[in-house]
């Protein structure tokens, strides 16, 4: 049974999320970055993170590295094959679609208004968001880079960007009022007390099993 002060912290949650800045990840394949991508943007406020993969497989969550935050974002996997699909579904939803990408057009993450319902591309480690992705793009950006290495790791990147998007966000005050609507909240709300209660639940009996292990054993 949850107690109040959890469901008063689940509560909190919801009302700082940020329904209208979502992520895609394009054939992001190390469940590493997958994971620490994931903490970051629950620490952000993201409530909606879509990938796809060409192998169309569901990357591993290493919970060591999200510490729990996957528990808190709602994650959606599509065929690498629909993404363009996605894009555009995204798009006639009013959301403008910015990809990572370094060529001529791109400009610095910094001159993005993050305050307009955004999706925020981010490609793969080595080759990047697909061509048929920076197709559908309203913005292309970059983060400048002053040494000899022209990129950064995908999740110390999409890091730096949110937090752009977070301090934006921030000073428009989208924090300081819940930007989901009470009956939407509700309904997450009990599934994420669901879901927390079987977690926390789980995480106390493998600690009873292994303190009658340290039992047993001596």
């Amino acid at each position: 049974m949850i107690n109040d002060k959890r469901l008063k912290r689940i509560e909190d949650i919801l009302t700082r999320k940020q329904p209208t800045l979502q992520i895609m990840l394009d054939d992001v394949h190390s469940s590493q970055n997958l994971s620490a991508i994931i903490r970051t943007a629950d620490a952000v406020g993201v409530l909606d993170i879509y990938y796809s993969t060409k192998a169309n497989e569901t990357p591993r969550i290493h919970k060591t590295i999200t510490q729990g935050a996957h528990r808190w974002t709602h994650r959606s996997r599509m065929n690498d094959a629909d993404k363009v699909k996605f894009l555009k579904q995204k798009k006639s939803e009013g959301l403008q679609v910015i990809v990572t990408h370094l060529e001529e057009r791109a400009v610095s993450f910094r001159e993005i208004d993050y305050t307009k319902p955004t999706l925020l591309v981010m490609g793969n480690e080595k080759e990047g968001v697909s061509p048929e992705v920076i197709a559908e793009a309203d913005e292309v950006i970059i983060i400048p880079m002053q040494g000899m290495v022209q990129s950064l790791n995908v999740s110390v990147a999409t890091a730096l960007i949110l937090y752009e998007a977070q301090r934006q966000l921030e000073n428009a005050g989208r924090y300081d009022t819940s930007q989901i609507s009470f009956e939407k909240r509700e309904e997450i709300k009990e599934a994420w007390v669901y879901r927390d209660t079987i977690a926390r639940r789980s995480k106390g009996q493998i600690a009873l099993e292994f303190r009658e292990e340290l039992i047993d054993f001596d």
